[in-house]
């Protein structure tokens, strides 16, 4: 007997408190501060371990450094450099939009390795040792960074006929190549009006908050689709009824991001905590090779599921390309740890 698809369409508000219209907390933000909080306490319980060469004031520090500068920073850029380089060049300045959105893991990754070796220079400790108690808890970042991709309903998966599918507004913001080689909106502005005249009886104010934004986008000579597609997702976010009329628009699709949130994030935390916890004083490096090895790998494999967001690099997704060079770098530290055959030296 076939399952019937699940009608659910995603409808949770991005804010956590919201002050203004478009002011407040937002769950991103606090899955940030969630990861950092974390990485704090777990790098504090390693130093009392004897697992760390860190003394218990320095994790503070640490944390800031390379969590907060590393991550951010390192993150940002890397979203920038590989999934939106052309409006970097275009406009430098498009890099301090921390607000707007777009953070890539591959670069907080990277950040974090450049700040952890930058701190380790300073303080004299091994990069490596610092490393592999820092790899341990970043999966639990990556965790919390997913969990607000589902709140916010982005990064969403591939359609799917599966029971648990999920309906994603968002989608009201993907393109399609035209004939000419141009890109066009999947779903028009006037497809989108259309929908607000029908909702009348639902949301009455509706349709004319739609038509003033398309009036006021025409008379200031911008595109009209992101003001269109706010006023939608909000009136479904807060009316079932239209959340349901909008669902009839809406392909199924994987929950991707709670995928993510599993394979990119808990698992490898549990791993590597397990690892950290059962052998304390492995050579340097080790942890941080595993860490890149699995979270390759299930990087690679759960892109398969999620909704490409940037072209395809050698038939590759680019979440799995850059992937395939972290399972390179992952078997480099593996080897260098038993070469350089170095195990933590505790501080005084």
């Amino acid at each position: 007997m076939s399952i019937p698809l699940a009608t659910y369409v995603h409808h949770l508000d991005p804010f956590a408190i919201q002050f203004t219209e478009t002011f407040g907390i937002r769950w991103y933000g606090l899955a940030y501060v969630g990861g950092f909080f974390a990485a704090f306490l777990l790098l504090r319980w390693f130093v009392k371990l004897g697992a760390s060469e860190l003394k218990e004031e320095q994790v503070g520090d640490f944390v800031t450094i390379v969590a907060l500068l590393g991550t951010m920073l390192g993150g940002r850029l890397g979203y920038m450099l590989l999934y939106n380089f052309g409006e970097l060049a275009a406009n430098p300045l498009s890099f301090f939009d921390f607000l707007g959105g777009g953070m890539s893991s591959h670069g907080g990754i990277a950040g974090m390795c450049l700040a952890a070796w930058g701190y380790a220079r300073y303080t004299k400790k091994s990069w490596l040792g610092l490393g592999d108690n820092l790899v341990v808890v970043a999966p639990l970042g990556v965790f919390f960074g997913r969990i607000a991709n589902f709140i916010n309903g982005e990064l969403f998966g591939r359609p799917t006929e599966s029971s648990w599918a999920m309906k994603f507004p968002d989608e009201l913001h993907e393109l399609k190549a035209t004939p000419g080689g141009g890109r066009d909106w999947v779903f028009s502005t006037e497809s989108l009006r259309e929908l607000a005249a029908k909702g009348k009886d639902l949301v009455p104010d509706l349709g004319a908050k739609v038509d003033h934004a398309v009036s006021a986008a025409i008379a200031s000579g911008q595109n009209a689709h992101f003001a269109v597609v706010d006023l939608i997702t909000e009136a479904s976010r807060e009316n079932e009824g239209f959340r349901a009329l909008l669902g009839e628009m809406l392909t199924p699709r994987h929950p991707s991001q709670l995928y993510e949130a599993v394979v990119e994030g808990l698992l490898p935390f549990a791993v590597l905590l397990l690892i950290r916890l059962k052998w304390k004083n492995l050579y340097h490096g080790i942890i941080t090779g595993i860490f890149f090895i699995i979270y390759a790998i299930g990087r690679i494999a759960v892109e398969n599921f999620r909704e490409p967001d940037a072209e395809h690099i050698m038939g590759l997704t680019r979440g799995q390309f850059y992937s395939t060079f972290m399972i390179g770098i992952g078997i480099a530290f593996l080897a260098f740890a038993f070469v350089r055959k170095r195990r933590n030296q505790l501080p005084a």
